[in-house]
């Protein structure tokens, strides 16, 4: 499948996450440990926002393996940002191209997804259909990712995302079991609008893609005091990733099954996810 991670807090430079972790992004392109996949080799991307919340989001893709790419090397290197969201991808049923590489954007919006639909090319035709005419035009690839998201957004992802992404995952499965799909959706998401993330772990069959938060910085100042990894964050920073980036006890700990996590400004907060068909 894919890996994917999330950061909001103080501007952090991304290199520190992408490249110097034991356990980076980088790393587990070539050697994940928690993925349905051990290689994610089809492209990567990275998602970003500037000091003002209210500009568009800046994105980097390509459809290079993320460990041999120079240029992202030197993006990482040079970014620096209080909001952000990395991707490296492994492919099931759609080709490796620019247009298939997360973070998907529309406006202030970014999006990046861990998972499938399965059955996806039975039902693709039916989703797409559900999308609003407003949010087509913005459909550039062929993946379920990006038929996720706009699906998302035109049941409501701009003004209220928790239940807006409750109803795609029931539009998804609804469509899947009525084509004898017993599981049809497998996903962690996340959502970034320039203000906050918004993250789902969420599958049909009880068993999601590994996800992990971080948790309460200022414990772990006080546990690892001379870590300077640790000691360089602010005590709001929040990250959500796909795998621990270093074994530190008490470092992460797993977002729980179906679960929506909503983080900003300091805050998390955290809610049941059910699918909503009302």
């Amino acid at each position: 499948m894919c890996r994917w991670m999330a950061y909001t807090g103080s501007p952090l430079q991304l290199e520190t996450v992408i490249f110097k972790a034991r356990h980076s992004l980088i790393d587990q392109s070539l050697h994940s440990r928690l993925g349905a996949t051990t290689t994610n080799g089809d492209g990567f991307g990275l998602g970003w926002y500037g000091a003002d919340p209210d500009e568009l989001p800046y994105r980097y893709r390509s459809i290079h393996p993320a460990w041999n790419d120079r240029n992202l090397r030197e993006a990482a290197r040079a970014i620096r940002a209080p909001l952000f969201v990395a991707h490296i991808r492994a492919a099931t049923d759609t080709p490796a191209q620019e247009t298939n590489c997360h973070p998907f954007r529309h406006g202030r919006w970014l999006f990046v997804h861990n998972g499938l639909i399965r059955g996806y090319p039975l039902l693709r035709r039916e989703l797409m259909m559900q999308i609003a005419p407003r949010y087509f035009a913005s459909l550039e690839g062929s993946t379920d990712s990006e038929v996720m998201f706009l699906l998302a957004l035109s049941l409501g992802l701009e003004s209220d995302p928790v239940p807006a992404l409750q109803r795609m995952v029931a539009v998804v499965e609804d469509v899947g079991h009525r084509h004898g799909i017993e599981h049809p959706l497998n996903m962690t998401v996340c959502a970034l609008d320039g203000q906050r993330l918004i993250a789902v772990r969420y599958s049909s069959e009880a068993n999601s893609r590994s996800l992990f938060h971080s948790t309460d910085v200022r414990h772990l100042k006080q546990l690892y005091p001379d870590e300077p990894r640790i000691a360089a964050l602010d005590d709001d920073a929040y990250m959500l990733l796909s795998e621990p980036l270093v074994e530190l006890p008490g470092a992460w700990e797993d977002v729980p099954e179906a679960t929506a996590i909503v983080a900003g400004g300091g805050r998390v907060q955290a809610y049941p996810f059910v699918p909503d068909r009302s």
